[in-house]
Parts: structure tokens; C-alpha cells; sequence
């Protein structure tokens, strides 16, 4: 079950989470009207997805920053993002986000599909939800990625939610 949406300019206080979790129900926008980062706690890690961001954009510099600085808050320093490289505008090598240098990686992924790496081999993967996908699709494939015991890909998730997109740089409207 998710927890309301908390502004980021004001986020409730959060405990830090055990080594290796993530921190219980975690669904707020990152910036007021801008991208919506969402996870959610499996102890054990067993799902396919750790959760869910909705960027406004395909823009690496743009987007990155906030999407590191938060999750930084939870889940402690962020060292890498690797993001595929044919559904993101000019994927720099590394971005400074807070004082601290976050290597960039271009890996095939899927466009569906953004991995954290926290600390030296500490991986989370993210459902990329499409920047044009409507509000009422984004919200019903962020619930599905961040279930504990979802065993569906992102690109399956995408594909099975009405409305969303089915390519992230290819939905109508993207226009970008």
C-alpha cells in the first residue's frame, strides 16, 4: 500500500531504512508538478522492480538531478545511473548532484528501465513510466511495479496498462 503523496519541499521525516531495504511506502512528487518517484519496501528484494519514476522529460540534466537527490535521501549515496541511451537526449558521463560526482552510463537497458546503483554493486532497478503518459496510466504502472511481489517486467507492465505509451521516446505526443 502506498503512502500519500508528500510535497518535496516539504517531505515527511523518514527513518533511515536496514542496509539494503528500501524505506516502507515511499510516493511523492519530486519536485511540486514535476516527475513522481515512487518505492516501495520488499525485504527481501525479490520483486522484478524496486519502483517507479514518471520524468517530465527525456532530458538527462534536467531530470536526473532531482530523481539522484531523493533517492539519495533514502537510500544513502547514489554512485551510478545507467540509463539506455536511445530514449535519453545527451547522456553525459557523470553529473555532480549535491556536491557528489554520479557516474552516467549508457547500457541497454530498455527505455522502460532505469538502474541505481548504490555504494560499489548495490542495484535497483526503476519502471521508466513515459513522460506523455496520462496521470490516471502512470499512477495504475507505478502501483504495479513497486507490488513486493511483482514478478512482471517494465516493458510487460507498460504494455498491460490502457493509455501508456508503449515506447518511451515513441507515444503519440511526445513530440520532444
Amino acid at each position: 500500500m502506498a503512502a500519500p503523496d508528500v510535497p518535496a519541499s516539504s517531505p515527511a521525516p523518514v527513518p533511515p531504512p536496514a542496509p539494503g531495504l528500501l524505506p516502507d511506502a515511499i510516493h511523492r512528487a519530486v519536485e511540486p508538478g514535476a516527475a513522481l518517484l515512487r518505492l516501495e519496501t520488499t525485504h527481501a528484494r525479490q520483486g522484478v522492480l524496486d519502483g517507479a519514476w514518471w520524468p517530465r522529460s527525456r532530458h538527462v540534466e534536467t531530470e536526473l538531478p532531482a530523481l539522484i537527490s531523493a533517492l539519495t535521501g533514502y537510500l544513502g549515496p547514489v554512485t551510478r545511473v545507467a540509463l539506455d541511451a536511445t530514449a535519453w537526449q545527451g547522456i553525459p558521463t557523470r553529473l555532480t548532484v549535491d556536491g557528489r560526482v554520479v557516474h552516467l552510463d549508457s547500457d541497454p537497458v530498455g527505455d522502460d528501465t532505469v538502474l541505481i546503483t548504490r555504494g560499489d554493486n548495490d542495484h535497483f532497478a526503476l519502471l521508466v513510466v513515459p513522460p506523455h503518459t496520462t496521470a490516471d496510466a502512470a499512477r495504475e504502472a507505478m502501483a504495479r511495479a513497486v507490488r513486493a511481489d511483482n514478478i512482471t517486467g517494465a516493458t510487460q507492465i507498460l504494455l498491460a496498462t490502457p493509455e501508456a505509451p508503449r515506447l518511451f521516446g515513441g507515444a503519440a505526443g511526445s513530440g520532444e
